[in-house]
């Protein structure tokens, strides 16, 4: 298969490439003929209202959903069709509510941080962390600045807290790509600034970025590039400026809105 347009302008291997992908959940479509590049490396988002298809999308990328086998339908993470999943979870950071919910209220920030290392939540009997497993699950919590928590039980966390200990869960294996599923549900503002402000860091530290998310105010500066999904479908995808408009947004929420942006953010009224 030809170099895209995309990875050859970009001069970086495709994060992902979907061709006329469809996944059922139940006896809906939530993905239906969804067709999608994204750069390894790039910061992207993909912005919809709730039921759009949003957290299905990271679900096949990470292979927890699968398409419809159909003449013409294929996709590709990091150019392979075929992944071992554990190899693969390896190569993605993984932020979302499902796995926050399935941390053992028991378990210290430095368990759900080692935990990633064994795709699991926590650290159970089987499980025996290497010193050098240990030392990176120590690095990324002292990278977040919250060293701090690593004896601490998630039941004793903030909301924030245990936000950016699922970051630094997911940046222990030191993946490709960060893929954020609505990151700020759940948080208080003083949270949500200082989630918006660790996904600036890592943006800059030129970690590529999959924010999939409802909220227009999440789409930090740093991301160049957005994608409207609408029932599955996309309907609109390029340069943030271009697709983030009243007219498209209204259409996209099905309310009339003001748009305003201030210092890189933009805000829906």
């Amino acid at each position: 298969m030809s170099e895209s347009p995309l990875a050859a302008m970009a001069n970086q291997p495709l994060l992902l490439e979907f061709r006329h992908v469809t996944v059922m959940r139940g006896e809906r479509e939530a993905l239906a003929d969804v067709t999608l590049e994204i750069v390894a490396g790039e910061h992207v988002c993909i912005l919809g209202p709730n039921g759009c298809g949003k957290s299905t999308l990271i679900k096949t990328i990470t292979r927890e959903c699968y398409p419809l086998a159909r003449e013409g339908s294929s996709m590709a993470i990091f150019g392979k069709e075929r992944w071992n999943i554990f190899e693969l979870r390896s190569l993605l950071g993984i932020v979302s509510p499902d796995l926050l919910a399935s941390c053992t209220s028991d378990a210290t920030g430095r368990d759900v941080v080692l935990s990633g290392f064994f795709s699991s939540t926590r650290i159970f009997p089987h499980h025996h962390p290497s010193a050098e497993l240990l030392e990176r699950a120590n690095r990324a919590l002292a990278w977040l600045g919250i060293s701090h928590l690593a004896d601490r039980q998630v039941a004793q966390m903030s909301s924030g807290e245990a936000k950016r200990t699922l970051i630094a869960r997911a940046l222990a294996h030191e993946p490709r790509t960060l893929l954020f599923d609505e990151p700020a549900n759940a948080l208080d503002i003083g949270a949500q600034t200082s989630l918006r402000e660790t996904l600036r860091e890592l943006a800059k530290a030129g970690i590529g970025i999959l924010l999939v998310t409802h909220h227009v105010s999440e789409i930090i500066p740093e991301i160049g590039r957005v994608v409207l999904l609408q029932e599955g479908r996309i309907v609109a995808d390029g340069p943030k400026r271009k697709i983030l408009t009243e007219e498209k947004l209204a259409r996209l929420f099905n309310v009339e809105v003001r748009l305003v942006e201030h210092e890189g953010y933009f805000h829906l009224y």
